[in-house]
């Protein structure tokens, strides 16, 4: 007898391991390979080594300013996305692991007293004790690969959200980067403002002096008065939009509304010139977001093996073991077992297990569209970083060399002026292009950052 169950149990070992209804997942055909590159640097015709790989490049390389690192530090331990999206982690690594424990055998144990009376006919009680001490087991046998099946489909759940939780973590720390950047363009913007209206006050003293003098008209005087005013709104304007952006930073950071300190200026901050921006066939391997909807397509993959399977076929084992007696102490004395198996197929259901199975394989068709669909938007984002980026750079150089015009232009007409050879609409008419010079090139620093820090989040830069 021993014999015949060991060598049932293997029978039954084997007959899991040989059969697995359904199609095994494959990657969707995407048209890149190793000789694709990028369109974006074959246009320009600048000479970018694409064959590079970003992923060594962490970003605490990448953002030098202490600063700033304390910034993305602090927002990775305390923003509650990431705390969420951890969390999330864990619940579905416990679902892995029911779905895992569903395609063993499941054993429970009973411990079981009672008495029971009985008296047919009034005249004839019977006491009927009865204790009992059993395992019981049941066992779904997965012959046709369900519960694997099952199994695959909570891993690759488990495995979108640790996806999901690195590509938050990429996009959290652009968003940190990004709005750090914005702050201190803030900062200097109103640093700018507050140097051109010294530059107001001071015109206006002189325009009364020389007023008051006979030198010139009344005219003159209220100009530098009403571009006084005018400066002068652009401060509380600008002080809002940096406490805004703090309030932003703190809110990222995962703590309430606050002052955020400072490091390098605007103008001190260096990034590099170019990113090496890796082979095209390697983007879907780096970015988190491709592999987590890789990882929604395997899902879905393996309902529709779990929604084929439902088509045949179920066999459970049920049984118990254990002793049973009417005294306690003939209890151990007493071994009991039972052990049973059903056979539960499908007979008439108005092809709803049928249904199922087409709802599946188009939903499953849904995903491979919008996988395809993802690595396209993906593709689009680095070809879009990759031209801002070469574009900003040539806005940057124009707005230098503005810049240096409108301060040469502006110190002549200040002194033209003071010698009496123009009026003084030629140095406010100077003064309002030299300040849309500074902010213009302000500007086009950022944009210059910025544009670094987007095309290093669209590379899936430091993710390894």
């Amino acid at each position: 007898m021993k014999r015949q169950y060991i060598i049932f149990v293997l029978t039954i070992f084997a007959g899991l391991s040989s059969c697995k209804i359904g199609k095994k997942y494959t990657r969707p055909d995407i048209g890149i390979d190793e000789s694709t590159q990028w369109s974006e640097l074959i246009q320009s015709g600048q000479p970018i080594q694409s064959t590079e790989s970003i992923d060594t490049l962490l970003w605490e390389s990448l953002y030098t300013d202490t600063v700033l690192q304390r910034l993305i530090e602090t927002a990775l331990e305390n923003n509650k996305d990431m705390l969420i999206a951890a969390a999330h982690i864990k619940e579905m690594a416990a679902t892995k692991r029911i779905s895992f424990a569903n395609m063993f055998p499941a054993v429970e144990g009973r411990l079981n007293a009672q008495k029971e009376q009985l008296n047919y006919g009034g005249d004839n009680p019977k006491p009927n004790p009865k204790m009992s001490a059993k395992a019981f087991l049941t066992w779904e046998l997965d012959f046709w690969g369900n519960l694997r099946w099952a199994n695959e489909a909570a891993i690759a759940s488990y495995m979108q959200t640790v996806e999901a939780r690195q590509s938050l973590k990429l996009t959290l720390i652009t968003e940190v980067a990004a709005a750090y950047y914005e702050l201190c363009a803030l900062d200097n913007e109103l640093s700018i403002v507050q140097q051109t209206l010294d530059a107001r006050r001071e015109g206006v003293r002189l325009a009364k002096l020389r007023f008051d003098g006979g030198l010139t008209s009344e005219t003159s005087y209220r100009q530098a008065e009403i571009e006084l005013a005018r400066t002068e709104t652009l401060v509380p304007e600008l002080e809002q939009e940096i406490k805004l952006k703090e309030n932003d930073l703190s809110f990222l950071s995962g703590q309430y509304s606050g002052d955020i300190p400072r490091g390098l200026s605007i103008r001190s901050q260096r990034l590099p010139e170019i990113l090496p921006v890796g082979l095209p066939s390697s983007l879907i391997e780096r970015r988190p977001d491709m592999r987590q909807a890789e990882q929604k397509l395997r899902a879905a993959n393996a309902r529709v093996g779990v929604a084929q399977t439902d088509l045949f076929p179920k066999i459970r084992l049920t049984g118990n073991f254990g002793a049973e007696s009417n005294e306690l102490g003939n209890l151990l004395k007493s071994p009991a077992w039972f052990i049973a198996g059903d056979l539960i197929t499908p007979l008439f259901m108005m092809g709803k297990n049928k249904a199922k199975l087409r709802a599946e394989r188009a939903r499953y068709e849904q995903e491979i569209y919008s996988y395809q669909k993802s690595v396209l938007q993906a593709f689009k984002e680095v070809n879009n970083a990759i031209v801002s980026l070469r574009k900003v750079k040539e806005v940057r150089a124009s707005r230098a060399r503005l810049e240096v015009s409108a301060q040469s232009h502006s110190q002549l007409a200040y002194l033209q002026y003071i010698n009496g050879i123009t009026n003084y609409i030629d140095v406010l008419d100077a003064q309002r292009g030299l300040l849309d010079a500074q902010l213009g090139l302000n500007n086009a620093v950022l944009d210059e950052l910025l544009s670094i820090v987007y095309l290093y989040k669209a590379l899936g830069g430091g993710y390894n």
